[in-house]
């Protein structure tokens, strides 16, 4: 399904003053209302879509092409002791990253969500992108067990929050459910 149809689809998830305005394709609103927006839209690419990478690929260039501030989204799959880069929309990445080490290895080890607002002050942080400032890390669990994480990277200080965190949480939850992983 293309974008364009996808953003329609989403709309029809929508009633009356909860759609989420629009300006030049781009969500708008409050942060909350981007995020409640961007489930609604991801609900629509992946309805009928199984495959892993294909709804991971579509799931990196939403949050991509809609969150502001950000200079990396993607996603890293949990391949035996070790997340192994998937998706992603931003400069060329860490392929492997050991449970334990940076941001997502802390993720994957915690089995939580990871928010950083300077990671330069996080111990062990793994410089992809020197341009990188803060991140947020959200596991992607099924059955009590990590998949992988999704990892958003920007370049300010300070630009996630809990908000976002929940946001973020709410779209893992639609990707897991609608994968056949």
């Amino acid at each position: 399904m293309c974008f364009e149809t996808t953003r329609l689809v989403a709309q029809l998830f929508s009633k009356g003053n909860e759609m989420t305005a629009f300006h030049d394709g781009r969500a708008e609103g409050t942060k909350g209302e981007v995020y409640a927006e961007l489930v609604r839209q991801a609900k629509g690419l992946f309805e009928g879509e199984r495959d892993v990478i294909a709804n991971t690929a579509n799931l990196s260039a939403l949050m991509g092409y809609h969150l502001p501030d950000l200079n990396w989204s993607g996603v890293y799959f949990l391949k035996g002791d070790e997340l192994v880069l998937g998706p992603f929309q931003g400069k060329p990445a860490c392929v492997r990253i050991a449970v334990g080490k940076g941001v997502c290895g802390t993720s994957v080890a915690k089995r939580e969500s990871v928010l950083v607002p300077d990671v330069h002050a996080f111990p062990g942080h793994i410089a992809c992108d020197s341009a990188s400032n803060s991140e947020l890390v959200v596991p992607l669990l099924k059955d009590g067990r990590v998949l992988g994480v999704i990892d958003l990277d920007s370049p300010n200080t300070n630009r996630f929050d809990a908000i976002d965190q929940q946001g973020v949480e709410a779209l893992a939850k639609v990707l897991v459910d609608a994968c056949a992983w």
